[in-house]
């Protein structure tokens, strides 16, 4: 099994978090909420949730792997026995779930760097996309056959993470990451170069910086401010307390979490000033309003952004290999520290090589992604990514925070271990953050979820999210949520090996 304190360097660890935090949801998620939650005046809410919130809870989660020196659930079973120990493999296996429909994402990011080369997508990109690409099935719920044209790119996208991962943490995940995070900067500032250029370019960014004040009013904004930074900065995924875990011990974690941070949100304004500068491009080709073009999830990458490019003046080509491969390089990163969770776990309970982690964790993963690799794929991946983000990262993280601040009360033995080898103190604000706005504020998120969701309140005929039938919600929505659940507690019942779990005392160290 690996030794502790494996990154080579702290910038190594920084590349790495940040790579963990900017992944393909980044690009297209942030510049879409930000706009329709008020654009400049949503940035007063978002900075708010990042320091209430955000950067608290990673300074938390970096406490919590550094100390106790193990994956997420061996942390926490350090922490406070198994009575802790299931929240850590909760993590991990909505993290699990989660690389299994992800990996399908880069794998289309992979074909539409191809397909930029000579805008094979032509005029008509959403139907390029659903049929020629997907072969989309005509019902949600119907699986088809296997879709060579997404398979092929798949088996690459595993294949790169296999070996990266079967190579370590340091001769890996340290090295990719040195490679992808520089490349993807400054892949995507020519992407923005080129966008912030083209001729509509500050029609878009009105749109997107433009202020609303009036929405800061609405509670819901505040709300998906909160969700948002909850969502990009990859926390309660077990990946911060797994990576922390390899920290050298005396490292600087509050440092740490303020870098990882604000490296994260100036990727997420610049992926939002690239984005917003190519719909008003767009929207003046077309002579509209940037609303009338502007789209989330995933037809803003893969149906919108070709279709900007179809209409850009020169260098069309180069602009769609460059968007489309930041795409990949951003989801390879997280791709890699989302398998690294169920490795890291895997590896220590069963007291197996990393190798053999790899072998069965990553592979499982490959043959489940296949699912998504059907002409029912698109279908699957939507509803398990809704539920499994919503009713999994959500739910954990109120259920983590709670439980270490009011159950537990580790919080003043975080905060004298983050504040021993840190050059940032925390004190009582952080206390205030974590204790009182924190759990509010999640806690309002998942009542309103659940109200929408059992009541049937989503804007759809049949109440249902995206208006999918009831048994398809229950199979693959829920389902793939109380999944996550079932199997932690399954994990957390199962022996630890003697080696893994010391007698030593985590606390008292």
């Amino acid at each position: 099994m690996e030794q502790r304190s494996q990154w080579g360097t702290r910038a190594g660890f920084i590349m790495a978090a940040v790579g963990s935090a900017v992944g393909l949801g980044n690009i297209w998620r942030f510049p879409y909420v930000a706009y329709e939650n008020g654009g400049g005046a949503f940035f007063i809410p978002y900075l708010f949730a990042l320091l209430t919130a955000g950067i608290p809870i990673l300074i938390m989660e970096f406490t919590i792997g550094h100390k106790y020196r193990g994956s997420a659930p061996l942390s926490f079973f350090r922490m406070k026995g198994k009575g802790a120990e299931w929240l850590g493999w909760w993590g991990i296996f909505v993290s699990f779930v989660i690389s299994t429909y992800y990996a399908v994402i880069i794998a289309w990011a992979m074909k539409y760097t191809i397909y930029s080369l000579n805008m094979a997508w032509g005029d008509d990109t959403g139907g390029f996309l659903f049929g020629s690409v997907l072969n989309l099935a005509d019902t949600p719920g119907e699986v088809g056959g296997l879709v060579p044209g997404v398979l092929i790119p798949l088996i690459l996208v595993w294949a790169i993470a296999f070996i990266i991962l079967l190579a370590g943490v340091k001769r890996g995940i340290e090295l990719a990451n040195r490679i992808f995070i520089p490349t993807l900067v400054v892949v995507f500032l020519l992407v923005v170069i080129r966008a912030v250029t083209l001729d509509g370019a500050l029609l878009g960014l009105d749109a997107f910086f433009k202020p609303d004040l009036s929405k800061l009013a609405n509670s819901q904004v505040w709300v998906a401010a909160y969700g948002h930074i909850f969502f990009s900065l990859s926390i309660a995924f077990a990946i911060m307390i797994t990576y922390s875990s390899y920290l050298p011990k005396k490292s600087d974690i509050t440092n740490n979490a303020f870098i990882t941070g604000f490296a994260n949100s100036g990727f997420e304004l610049l992926a939002g000033i690239g984005v917003f500068a190519a719909l008003g491009f767009m929207a003046a080709q077309a002579n509209t309003s940037v609303a009338e073009v502007a789209s989330a999830g995933v037809g803003l990458a893969f149906v919108v952004f070709p279709k900007i490019i179809n209409e850009m003046p020169g260098m069309n080509g180069l602009f769609g290999v460059l968007f489309f491969l930041s795409l990949v390089l951003a989801g390879l990163t997280s791709l890699i520290s989302i398998c690294e969770t169920y490795i890291a776990g895997i590896s220590e309970k069963f007291n197996i090589s990393r190798t053999k982690s790899v072998l069965f964790g990553v592979g499982l993963a490959a043959v489940i992604s296949l699912l998504f690799a059907t002409r029912g794929g698109l279908y699957f991946l939507d509803v398990a990514d809704y539920f499994i983000n919503q009713f999994g990262v959500a739910a954990i993280g109120l259920v983590e925070v709670f439980l270490i601040v009011w159950v537990f009360k580790k919080l003043r033995v975080f905060e004298d271990h983050a504040n021993e080898i840190s050059d940032i103190q925390v004190g009582p604000l952080w206390r205030i953050c974590l204790r009182f706005i924190t759990p509010v504020v999640l806690g309002y998120m998942m009542f309103d979820l659940l109200r929408i969701n059992i009541f049937k309140l989503h804007e759809t005929d049949n109440g249902n999210y995206e208006g999918y039938s009831d048994a398809f919600i229950m199979s693959t929505g829920w389902m793939v949520a109380l999944f996550a659940i079932v199997m932690a507690i399954i994990f957390t019942v199962m022996k630890w090996n003697k080696k893994t779990t010391d007698s030593t005392d985590f606390d008292n160290r």
